[in-house]
């Protein structure tokens, strides 16, 4: 136990150091190149002012949200995996997240102009609340079980999916255009204001989760085993469901609907750190974090003078891996 309570702790503290480098190097590159040790000055209050518009109103809002968002989308992932316990296991993928798509595009359409844009991370974070509400109630029968809550969540995700696309295909040029943007996922024209609302959900509910660390680690002996141990097992399964909602709702409402995240992070942490959940949690999020991070990087400097979405990236990469993953689990 203490040999993988050190690899795990060593994990984190390079994916620490990688995160901190790469945020450096994020904050550095783009249109106008800085120099780096500057940049760190800036950060530290010893600059002379001179990066001071491009890097405080411009590139660390963009930076800071995408690790924010990244780092909520892989503990949510995670948390999904764990509950229905299969490694394809996403909430893009389940159907939370087409929850979130449907409830922003809707608004886009119909409600933006009327109410504000102020109000789309509302919009989104209840479209996820809801259908997650409705993939629980449809797959309860005597309790909840991970094969039902599997098979429920992508016959909803299909069904949010053309919703979706309906709206898109029947509206004008400028909300098709808007909504498919967002859709596609981007941290492009991050503010403080986006950064400082996305912060409390990720700063409550990452380490909240850690409370169902023991439980967790339980129900992966399966569930009769985890009502030996005394574990509640509904009781957790909703909770965890609910902190993974939140996670990935308010990512998706602050970075629109980057997908993969989710799959991939969860993937590299177990490969890196073993199975405890404890342990899972952070490394999953500091693997999100450089994920999305990086892809933003990738989407704003890669062909300047274009701005390409950050969820291109991530689904370019991510797609593949899903293929990859369905190949392996081929003749479970």
């Amino acid at each position: 136990m203490n040999r993988l309570r050190k690899r795990a702790l060593t994990v984190i503290a390079y994916l620490v150091i990688l995160c901190v480098l790469l945020f450096i190097a994020g904050l550095s590159v783009g249109s106008s190149m800085l120099n780096p040790l500057k940049v760190v000055k800036h950060l530290v209050g010893a600059g002379n002012g001179e990066y001071g518009f491009v890097l405080y109103t411009l590139r660390l809002p963009r930076m800071l949200l995408a690790m924010l968002a990244g780092a909520a989308l892989g503990v949510s992932g995670l948390i999904m995996q764990r509950i229905v316990r299969n490694q394809l296991g996403s909430p893009d993928i389940i159907g939370v997240t087409g929850g979130a798509s449907f409830a922003a595009v809707f608004f886009l359409t119909y409600l933006a102009g009327s109410m504000g844009i102020a109000w789309l991370p509302v919009s989104a974070i209840a479209g996820s609340a809801a259908v997650s509400a409705l993939i629980y109630g449809l797959a309860w029968r005597k309790g909840v079980t991970p094969v039902r809550l599997v098979l429920v969540g992508i016959g909803i995700a299909a069904c949010t999916g053309a919703l979706t696309m309906m709206m898109i295909v029947v509206n004008d040029e400028y909300s098709t255009m808007r909504a498919y943007l967002w859709m596609v996922g981007s941290v492009y024209g991050a503010k403080w204001s986006d950064v400082f609302a996305l912060l409390p959900w990720v700063g409550a509910f990452i380490p909240l989760s850690l409370l169902f660390a023991k439980s967790i680690n339980a129900m992966e002996l399966g569930d009769e085993s985890a009502l030996g141990l005394g574990v509640r097992i509904q009781l957790v399964r909703l909770g965890m469901l609910a902190i993974s909602v939140a996670l990935s709702g308010s990512a998706v409402a602050f970075a629109g609907g980057i997908g993969f995240v989710g799959l991939i992070a969860p993937h590299v942490a177990r490969l890196l750190a073993g199975r405890s959940f404890g342990y899972l949690v952070p490394v999953s999020a500091l693997i999100g974090s450089m994920i999305v991070a990086l892809a933003d990087v990738l989407a704003r400097t890669a062909f300047l003078p274009l701005d390409i979405p950050a969820g291109v990236f991530v689904s370019g990469i991510g797609a593949p891996f899903f293929i990859y993953l369905l190949y392996r689990n081929r003749h479970q």
